[in-house]
């Protein structure tokens, strides 16, 4: 069965909540060993869905590149799914840790899926700050000491890109349990046919 835009939905909202993307971490054990407190998780991960960077771009032209020499910030939705955060839970400041999720979306092909990971790398590879929900304005969110990917497949999603992915020596999860929620439109047939 190919992957539908509920499939792709239901697990973007699934993975934006905590507890979830926690979860999710638990299936990638050396990313698991990444969050700084296990005994404190929910206070050691943020999660931020379809996140924006601020980027800072330096400035061109300078005859000497200067460290602080930078044009106006640039807000940028990134192109994965989710942003999972580490977080001192003590302290609350963001730690130095990024985990980076892509979720296969439907008529995505390896090729499409794997230039959102290299996108992203291209984007953060300058100066940066997370662009923080109300609720975590408080916490420093300057950019990180090392990006890590993880992508999210599904049984319908084509065999070449688990190869790839495996070829490319990038971590992935198979979603084999995932039953999507009926979209409106399959409930709206429904109820015609049998109603």
């Amino acid at each position: 069965m190919p992957v539908t835009t509920s499939y792709y939905e239901s697990v973007l909202a699934e993975y934006s909540n905590r507890e979830a993307a926690i979860a999710l971490l638990k299936q990638h054990r050396p990313y698991l060993e990444m969050i700084p407190s296990m005994r404190r998780p929910y206070e050691s991960v943020l999660v931020l869905p379809l996140p924006v960077a601020r980027i800072r771009h330096p400035k061109t032209g300078d005859a000497v590149y200067n460290a602080h020499s930078f044009t106006p910030n640039t807000a940028l939705q990134l192109p994965c799914d989710l942003a999972i955060l580490m977080c001192d839970p003590e302290w609350k400041i963001k730690m130095g840790v990024e985990i980076l999720v892509f979720i296969h979306r439907p008529q995505e092909d390896f090729s499409d899926l794997l230039m959102r990971w290299r996108r992203t790398q291209v984007h953060l590879d300058k100066d940066y700050e997370w662009i923080m929900p109300h609720r975590y304005e408080h916490i420093l969110s300057e950019g990180s000491e090392k990006v890590y990917p993880l992508f999210i497949v599904f049984e319908g999603t084509p065999k070449r890109i688990q190869k790839g992915l495996d070829g490319a020596c990038l971590p992935y999860i198979m979603r084999s349990d995932f039953v999507p929620e009926p979209e409106e439109e399959e409930i709206e047939e429904f109820l015609r046919e049998n109603g």
